[in-house]
């Protein structure tokens, strides 16, 4: 399943990049962030491994994110992998001719077992509904510094 979602920042792009490139700001953005450990490769670089983990009511999930293009402020793109479902996002960053920063995300779900195969087709609009999500507690955070760290 492929889509693409987009959202309007409105700071300035040098200002998003730095808020967004920043693995002390994501539990302020994605909701049941718990954690982030550094597996293989240059922290940050392309390449690079980091497990990340969450916790969603009582359920917890852990996903390995590979980063497959570094080159902001333009676009960050990386894989996100767990037991069950393969992602592969695209970001990229725009200035806007207000100053601001217009942000698209393309996102590929591919599911690895039978389970999320069913998953991505009865309910497909929940993944895209979180992608949005994320990008909106990203643009509270960035724009008012409002977290969803105690959400």
């Amino acid at each position: 399943m492929k889509y693409t979602t987009e959202i309007k920042v409105n700071i300035p792009l040098d200002e998003f990049i730095k808020k967004m490139d920043s693995i002390e700001n994501m539990k302020h953005w994605q909701r049941g962030f718990i954690s982030a450990e550094h597996i293989s490769g240059i922290p940050g670089e392309l390449g690079s491994k980091m497990k990340l983990k969450y916790l969603f009511g009582k359920r917890k999930m852990q996903l390995v994110e590979t980063i497959t293009k570094r080159n902001f402020p333009k676009e960050f793109h990386a894989n996100y992998t767990t037991n069950s479902m393969h992602n592969a996002q695209q970001n990229y960053f725009e200035k806007t001719n207000e100053g601001f920063t217009k942000w698209i995300s393309k996102s590929e779900f591919l599911p690895l077992n039978l389970v999320m195969r069913i998953m991505l087709f009865m309910m497909p609009r929940t993944f895209k509904k979180q992608s949005l999500k994320y990008m909106q507690d990203f643009k509270d955070f960035a724009e008012n510094g409002t977290s969803v760290a105690n959400a």
